[in-house]
């Protein structure tokens, strides 16, 4: 797949850039942090949501797209990965059991490398924008990521052994330019949330709050305050949901008892200007084949339901609009708007708010405009949620988009997430979270 030209760099990408190019200035073993950064920044072409990190001997800095789900880092171990200390993790060791993959490379017949191992067990890396998955074996190398980022990048922790599988360059296709692998956020046994915890000793629950431009929004690994410029402090004013398992796997290649690594949460309803939308509820739960349900992702733009209830939102939205100009539907969303005729607020376009209600009313998520229309071409202004037809695998995906300048906290250890609502409400942003 053709790659899309560079983008020209803004201050904030260049501060990501900065942080994949700075010098490691590691810290001593035993010297453990509380917490460990990831930058994040959007990919204006595909959506996608990019953070980099260091990794190998000598150190190289990485480029991946972010994903809370997959079950691993992987990256492409084809395009000339060099390093003095990668390890492969051999068939019968603990790492390999702990894997559950069943897999052993034995049959590689080229000059040693990272790709090209036997005695080495053998992983599933996907690319889970295009659905892609093929073999690779699992290693361990150096990572290193920053603890502060701001104003430059701050002291470096390093984990000598991190495990990550090996992909193809093909599996890249899809991919933003410059990608070269996805980092897993999921609660896989070897993403990255629990190796950071293991490898750190701190808390396993991370942190996310993704910007809506190339501006750095940041993942926070551990126990750090919530502190946003100017002076607010989102630490103690979170609302919780729990966090659901799904007892079937969502993966592309996965063991038959394998549970879903991804996060689903339990909405009940949904809202639209405080009316719930009248919905089969039944497709909220999670069935026994492991369908329906909602759950969180990075790598789906924008928010994707169900035909029924792509279609019992959209027929609210346009009932609790009717005085605003509608336009010609712009792909892939169904209710477009004269962008001109919308007025704006804080916390963006002043439309109605829609709701996704969670075990109480108290603990609802409530999104505004800035999280539920999308900016389209000719001036149209959009109902950012796309029809994922009439059978899909989740019910309910909640996208990228809705998910911006909002902090979500996944605490693992307690099995909930915590989230704050949009930080416009503030009068701050993703790009404002301050550590150190």
């Amino acid at each position: 797949m053709a790659r899309s030209s560079r983008l020209v760099a803004s201050t904030a990408t260049a501060l990501f850039f900065l942080f994949l190019s700075a010098a490691c200035s590691c810290r001593a073993a035993g010297d453990s942090p509380s917490a460990v950064v990831l930058p994040v920044r959007k990919d204006s072409a595909t959506g996608q949501y990019l953070t980099g990190f260091r990794q190998r001997t000598p150190q190289v800095p990485v480029t991946a797209v972010l994903d809370l789900g997959g079950g691993t880092l992987w990256v492409d171990c084809d395009a000339g990965y060099v390093s003095s200390s990668y390890a492969r993790v051999p068939c019968a060791s603990k790492l390999c059991r702990l894997a559950k993959t069943g897999a052993c490379a034995t049959s590689c017949v080229g000059k040693p490398s990272p790709g090209c191992l036997n005695d080495t067990c053998g992983g599933f890396p996907e690319n889970t924008v295009t659905r892609v998955s093929t073999g690779g074996n699992l290693i361990t190398d150096v990572l290193s990521v920053p603890t502060t980022f701001r104003p430059a990048p701050g002291p470096f922790a390093t984990a000598p052994a991190f495990l990550f599988t090996c992909g193809a360059t093909f599996l890249t296709e899809g991919l933003a330019a410059g990608a070269t692998g996805m980092a897993s956020l999921s609660r896989a046994r070897f993403a990255l949330p629990t190796q950071l915890a293991a490898a750190f000793r701190f808390s396993r629950k991370f942190a996310l709050c993704l910007t809506s431009t190339s501006a750095a929004g940041v993942v926070v690994f551990g126990d750090a305050p919530y502190a946003f410029q100017p002076g607010v402090d989102l630490s103690k004013s979170l609302l919780y949901t729990p966090l659901l398992v799904n007892n079937v796997s969502t993966a592309g290649v996965s063991g038959e008892k394998d549970k879903s690594s991804e996060y689903f949460i339990g909405v009940t309803a949904i809202k639209v200007n405080g009316r719930a939308v009248p919905l089969n509820a039944s497709l909220l739960t999670i069935d026994r084949q492991g369908g329906g349900g909602t759950k969180l992702s990075t790598v789906a733009p924008y928010t994707v339901l169900e035909t029924s209830i792509h279609k019992a939102v959209t027929d609210a939205f346009a009932a609790e609009t009717a005085m605003i100009p509608r336009v010609r539907a712009v792909a892939p969303f169904k209710l477009c708007y004269d962008g001109s005729k919308v007025g704006s607020t804080r916390v963006g376009p002043a439309v109605p708010t829609v709701e996704l209600v969670l075990q109480s009313e108290a603990a609802s998520w409530v999104v505004f405009g800035a999280n539920s229309m999308v900016a389209a071409k000719g001036g149209a202004l959009c109902l950012g949620v796309v029809d994922g037809g009439a059978a899909p695998r989740t019910s309910v995906v909640v996208g990228g988009h809705m998910m911006e300048d909002n902090l979500l906290e996944f605490d693992l250890q307690r099995s909930r997430l915590g989230f704050s609502s949009s930080l416009l409400f503030r009068q701050t942003t993703c790009n404002n979270f301050r550590l150190g």
